[in-house]
């Protein structure tokens, strides 16, 4: 495998960087690190910054901890941040891109997306956005499941990148009782509609164990999974509080055009608000 680490040598690139070398590390993959130098500028200072970036990288593959003794090469490309890493992604046939938390630029974000965002929204590779501070593998993970084939995917995923897996992965899965509003309307008590939110909630956590069965997921002896009503980053937020893993692994659904700019995904949101690493993956091409 090839894990490719984007970098812009800010305090977060480099939390990746240090991230994709003990992944790369545990799984023996080859570490690609890509810089990406605005080209929108004069040749001559494109050239300038290149040659600045290459040193930059080289320094970075000799002094990191993380990397040291791991195959690993430098990589610089000009252009738009977002389309260069993919472009280095597609080079290097890179099986997970790493890259650090983005800056959260509120009303620029709401048009066009931070640059991750906009990887994990147009490329067709696995997307691990690295928050936390690295100081050692990780040990534990938390898979949001919907009982959608992307779902499956994304657990399936962060097993074959060596991500926590059997004992060490729990599940999070959201459900809506939908009869829950009209028993309210109704003036049932409060009581009846407690009642039917617990047999929604079995229902919901028979169907979560059907499916993942029928998937072969069912790990024996998984040690949590998270059933609980409420609306996905709700409920993904509060097991996270819960659980407290090291890494969140989720699927994206696809979904492009203006739907996708004017609705956003639950994988954005997610991005945006929690303060955890968060592999992204993209349903299969």
């Amino acid at each position: 495998m090839h894990i490719l680490a984007a970098t812009d040598f800010s305090i977060r690139s480099q939390r990746a960087v240090r991230r994709a070398g003990l992944l790369a590390r545990d799984s023996g993959a080859k570490l690609t690190l890509v810089h990406v130098v605005d080209d929108d500028q004069p040749s001559d200072l494109v050239a300038l910054e290149t040659r600045e970036a290459e040193r930059i990288l080289g320094e970075q593959i000799g002094a990191v901890a993380e990397l040291r003794g791991l195959p690993s090469r430098a990589l610089v490309v000009a252009g738009d941040p977002f389309d260069g890493i993919l472009r280095a992604a597609a080079s290097t046939e890179a099986g997970l891109i790493v890259m650090g938390a983005h800056r959260k630029q509120l009303l620029r974000d709401v048009f066009v997306g931070t640059t991750i965002e906009r990887v994990i929204r147009t490329g067709p590779v696995p997307v691990l956005m690295v928050n936390e501070e690295v100081d050692q593998p990780y040990r534990t993970a938390l898979a949001s499941v919907d009982l959608s084939e992307p779902s499956v995917n994304a657990i399936r995923t962060g097993k074959a990148l060596g991500l926590p897996g059997g004992a060490q992965l729990a599940l999070v899965h959201a459900f809506v009782p939908l009869g829950k509003g009209q028993m309210f309307h109704a003036g049932l008590s409060q009581d009846t509609i407690d009642g039917y939110v617990a047999n929604e909630r079995v229902r919901a956590s028979k169907e979560l164990a059907e499916f993942l069965e029928a998937n072969g997921l069912d790990d024996h002896g998984q040690p949590v999974r998270v059933v609980e009503e409420g609306a996905p980053v709700e409920v993904i937020s509060k097991a996270v509080a819960q659980v407290k893993p090291d890494v969140l692994i989720i699927g994206t659904h696809g979904r492009t055009g203006i739907a996708k700019i004017l609705l956003g995904s639950v994988t954005e949101e997610v991005l945006r608000s929690l303060d955890i690493d968060i592999l992204a993956v993209p349903p299969p091409r």
